[in-house]
């Protein structure tokens, strides 16, 4: 069958006019996701079957990363972490557990780590796989909180040490392993960043 020759004309300026809307899709989209912050550039293994995650995903959120272990005396403080995922998560909060064994209670496999998350605590938050987080412990720290030390100007020190970043990725605040997430000076900082564009 021959077509006419007329026909083709019609049809490239189809094809201009597909392909120029879907330009401008795809311009609108790059300017609707936000820009990953440099800490948040890269990709971590997730803790329950280690498939790579891309923290870039939560860029434009307020991300609350803490270092954790099981047999710890603030083990407890899962629960806070769960509770803090479960009321502020709407609002743009993410908490990000990243499991070590640098202070010798984590001696657990990631499947063991996971088990215990969930069925004791309820854990649900996003939790990554075991890596080293503290310098001088026996490993590369993992680069999360490489980037988390030098804006912070602090290392863990213990398990259960917390960094909450703004939605740009630009305002860190540390805090020790005895401040509880329910604690009201916490939730006083977490509630700025929150509300902050």
């Amino acid at each position: 069958m021959t077509r006419h020759p007329s026909a083709f004309p019609l049809a490239r300026a189809r094809v201009r006019t597909l392909v120029a809307a879907l330009l401008l899709v795809a311009a609108a989209q790059a300017q609707a996701a936000p820009d990953c912050p440099a800490l948040l550039n890269s990709t971590q293994p997730r803790l329950q079957d280690e498939k790579p995650v891309d923290l870039c995903g939560y860029a434009g959120k307020v991300v609350l990363v803490v270092n954790t272990a099981s047999y710890c005396g603030y083990t407890p403080q899962y629960q806070s972490l769960e509770a803090l995922h479960a009321r502020y998560s709407a609002r743009g909060l993410v908490v990000l557990g990243f499991p070590s064994n640098d202070f010798s209670q984590e001696p657990g496999s990631s499947a063991e780590i996971a088990e215990f998350c969930e069925n004791t605590f309820g854990v649900k938050f996003p939790m990554f796989a075991k890596s080293h987080v503290a310098p001088g412990k026996g490993g590369p720290v993992n680069p999360v909180f490489v980037a988390l030390q030098q804006r912070s100007g602090q290392a863990p020190k213990w398990n259960f040490h917390k960094y909450l970043v703004g939605r740009s990725g630009d305002v860190v605040s540390s805090y020790a392993s005895a401040v509880d997430p329910k604690d009201p000076a916490f939730i006083k900082d977490l509630e700025k960043l929150l509300k902050a564009n």
